[in-house]
């Protein structure tokens, strides 16, 4: 046999021995599936809402009122686009500070509701807002299987349980709502944008334009 041969022999060998190891990582890390579409402009976005804070207290969409707000939908169970959102809305609200003072970045505020009533009590919510690297303040909302439906028909989100057991994941819409301090939607905050381009956004909201 000739070394050629052996050459091409051991980068098959190599290449299945990656394959595998691959297949074996991403089954151990599932990816959530998710969807960004632009939102028509026709479409009503938002509307009345009643669910549990986490802290077990009950509110509704009137804790949008006063301040410009970023609604993202997700669940604490997501294993990458969930989490790497509210740290992108972290850097966003740094970068507000920088650009408009810390005192109008206060302005915004983040909430996060969850697409997985089964999982996400309000201690699970509270929890998981607590550990590192997330932005401080977030508002996370949790509530019934029928309130969770209800608001994500209001908001136009989709989302899909997939698999069973304790490791199902959920394909859901990863937009971010940037809402008016009248409650009303304003505009998506996109995921391909930087926290940068993002605070630009915002700042451009805030400011009328």
């Amino acid at each position: 046999m000739t070394k050629f041969r052996l050459a091409i022999i051991a980068t098959a060998f190599a290449l299945l021995i990656g394959l595998a190891g691959y297949n074996w990582y991403s089954s151990l890390h599932p990816r959530s599936n998710v969807t960004t579409s632009q939102v028509d402009p026709a479409v009503r976005i938002g509307g009345n809402f009643t669910l549990t804070d986490q802290d077990g207290k009950a509110v509704d969409q009137t804790i949008l009122n006063g301040k410009w707000t970023a609604v993202f939908f997700g669940y604490t169970y997501c294993p990458d686009v969930c989490p790497l959102t509210l740290q992108s809305l972290a850097r966003t609200k740094a970068a507000l500070e920088k650009s408009i003072g810390g005192k109008n970045a206060d302005k915004l505020q983040i909430v996060f509701i969850t697409v997985d009533p089964a999982r996400d009590t309000p201690a699970n919510m509270k929890a998981y807002l607590a550990s590192g690297g997330f932005p401080p303040g977030v508002i996370g909302l949790t509530g019934t299987p029928e309130q969770i439906t209800a608001v994500e028909r209001a908001y136009r989100i989709s989302a899909a349980k997939v698999g069973e057991g304790d490791t199902y994941t959920y394909n859901h819409t990863s937009l971010v709502y940037l809402m008016d301090p009248q409650g009303h939607f304003h505009s998506p905050l996109m995921s391909d944008l930087t926290p940068q381009q993002s605070a630009e956004q915002i700042t451009d909201a805030m400011k009328g334009r």
